[in-house]
């Protein structure tokens, strides 16, 4: 099982001609609410991909929370532990370019009142994985990931959005993903995504997954360097991709794949979320990601 806690938004998503300058105002002729916020999407891309995930978090009292919560159950998550707060539900606006790039505020709102100690004991058992992203209160995300690791779970963590991770929190993750701009920051300096991946690896002894983009993306665990491609697809939304990237990624960790067979269907997973729009909405589901996975050349060495 993966436990996630994380935040839940409302994504309200406007498909604009360009993305807007600073100070410039752009006009679309509509825009569409669909759920989000990167503890929830991964936890249903996770859910989607074949794993018994449970989610805490928080939503507001009002007209949004409801709706996430329902979203997130339909993408098969347990969301007993999903609690209401005072404070509105999280929202995202989200613009979303005809190139599929995209611009993103986020207002926390009730994510704001996540904590570690929401987390149940009784799922804190060897076999089982914490899954945390940088959505809600950092410190309380470092400290649920402190608490499991005590349990012998398996801990992931997302550094999304980029920020320093103390030296003991990543002494006790077993896998970081990041992309180039949150390894700088777990590094805490700059350099190639490869020699970024390989030192925090061997320094902290888990394993480090960078994603690249279109370029797909390497891991490292501290003896050997793996790369995988990027599944070719015409984009329409790059929305939460690499939300896709990492709950998939997750999901088949936790039903005991290597790390090899994780990486490529990661890969797939999140390039066929870049074919629809929205973050949720997008997610490919378990038969989808096999049907297409022998597309993509499966992760070879580098060096």
């Amino acid at each position: 099982m993966i436990i996630v806690p994380g935040s839940i938004n409302a994504d309200l998503l406007f498909p604009v001609r360009e993305l807007p300058a600073p100070g410039e105002t752009v006009l679309c002729p509509s825009y569409t609410m669909a759920p989000g916020g990167k503890g929830a999407n991964q936890a249903a891309a996770a859910a989607k991909a074949g794993a018994r995930v449970h989610f805490v978090g928080h939503v507001g009292k009002d007209a949004y929370g409801p709706v996430v919560r329902g979203l997130l159950a339909e993408a098969g998550v347990d969301v007993a532990g999903l609690i209401d707060s005072d404070r509105p539900t999280a929202i995202a606006v989200i613009g979303v370019d005809q190139k599929g790039e995209n611009q993103i505020i986020v207002a926390s709102g009730a994510n704001l009142d996540t904590h570690a100690g929401q987390v149940p004991q009784a799922l804190l058992v060897p076999g089982n994985t914490l899954l945390c992203q940088n959505e809600i209160r950092t410190e309380e995300s470092f400290a649920a990931l402190k608490l499991a690791h005590e349990h012998g779970v398996r801990t992931i963590l997302n550094l999304a959005p980029a920020a320093p991770v103390p030296n003991d929190v990543l002494d006790r993750l077993d896998l970081l993903v990041v992309n180039e701009l949150e390894a700088q920051a777990a590094a805490g300096g700059q350099g190639a995504p490869d020699e970024l991946a390989t030192g925090l690896a061997r320094r902290h002894g888990l394993t480090v997954v960078v994603t690249l983009g279109a370029k797909g993306a390497i891991a490292a665990d501290g003896e050997r360097l793996l790369q995988v491609q990027a599944l070719p697809v015409d984009p329409v939304d790059t929305t939460g991709a690499g939300d896709a990237f990492t709950g998939v990624l997750a999901a088949y960790l936790d039903r005991g794949a290597g790390l090899d067979l994780a990486l490529h269907r990661a890969a797939v997973g999140a390039a066929l979320a870049c074919e629809r729009l929205g973050a949720q909405s997008a997610q490919p589901g378990l038969a989808e990601i096999e049907a297409r996975a022998a597309a993509l050349p499966m992760p070879g060495k580098v060096g």
